[in-house]
């Protein structure tokens, strides 16, 4: 019965809840909501998959009471030994999913450090817009973050941008250094590398990505107007993708993140520690599923 509830479960935050949620406008309202819950749907996943492989292996290890150890009197009294869960697992499936995101993030911040040097040899400061410039005839406007961190804009971009549109692309690369964004992609990228063809994994990264995108251009409002922002994206529109570890302000979702500057409004604020608990507790329910106590 456990293995079963936690086969749906798996199958629901996988497969079907992913399609449901990409795309959703009401978590584009709310970008860094919506990035924690795609975030933590993949740690839920996870979570699941690990106690799902241990009733796989060890069906009768010990006896969860599941969900119905939650209900008074619906289990009878608990054997005089007492009930063990095995968090070791937990703690070994937690480290193994550490160890890969701190390979993802360490051959990201590599290849950032390579760019980092070559650009310390190639690229000019221009202390006006406090950025490095660099001698590249193609528009492009990015940013290098975590330590040592860069915003760099081609000559291109310098020539073909206006004086608010450069300001606009160039405060949305300084809030994702502010942001820590490339924090945040690190566990989907690494979910992505384990378990690309899921869909959970496949959209997940996706989404992430784009709403963390969204997420700097609504920081970025605070300076600039959603015009010159949207026109900035616009004109940005055909930039190279960004070398690796990296975030380039038009690399991603251009199109629907123009459509959104263009409605008016932000998202509602109500209810936000409701949403944020809700969040918070979605890891936890697998192993509400499978090895809830006994009354």
């Amino acid at each position: 019965m456990t293995l079963a509830l936690l086969c749906l479960y798996l199958a629901a935050t996988g497969l079907a809840l992913p399609r449901r949620l990409a795309g959703s406008a009401r978590l584009q309202t709310r970008p860094v909501a919506g990035t924690a819950l795609w975030l933590a749907l993949m740690a839920s996943f996870a979570v699941a998959l690990l106690l799902a492989a241990h009733h796989a292996v060890e069906p009768f290890a010990h006896e969860p009471a599941g969900l119905l150890g939650l209900i008074p009197h619906a289990e009878p009294a608990p054997p005089l030994a007492p009930h063990t869960h095995d968090w070791w697992l937990l703690a070994a499936g937690a480290a193994g999913v550490a160890a890969v995101v701190a390979g993802v993030g360490a051959r990201a911040g590599r290849a950032r450090q390579r760019h980092r040097k070559v650009l310390d040899v190639v690229a000019v400061r221009d202390r006006r817009w406090n950025a490095l410039v660099l001698e590249h005839a193609h528009p492009t406007v990015y940013c290098l973050p975590g330590r040592r961190s860069r915003v760099v804009v081609s000559r291109g971009a310098l020539e073909l941008l206006d004086e608010r549109q450069l300001a606009a692309a160039v405060a949305h690369e300084r809030e994702h250094i502010r942001g820590r964004h490339h924090l945040l992609r690190l566990p989907a990228d690494a979910f992505a590398l384990l378990l690309g063809r899921l869909p959970l994994a496949r959209l997940g990264r996706a989404e992430v990505a784009l709403l963390l995108e969204m997420a700097a251009d609504d920081a970025a409002l605070a300076r600039v107007s959603r015009s010159e922002l949207a026109s900035a994206l616009c004109a940005l529109a055909t930039s190279p993708a960004p070398p690796g570890g990296s975030l380039g302000v038009a690399a991603t979702g251009v199109l629907t993140r123009v459509r959104r500057l263009a409605r008016p409004g932000g998202g509602r604020r109500r209810r936000r520690a409701a949403w944020w608990a809700g969040v918070v507790a979605i890891p936890l329910l697998p192993y509400l599923l499978a090895c809830a106590p006994h009354p």
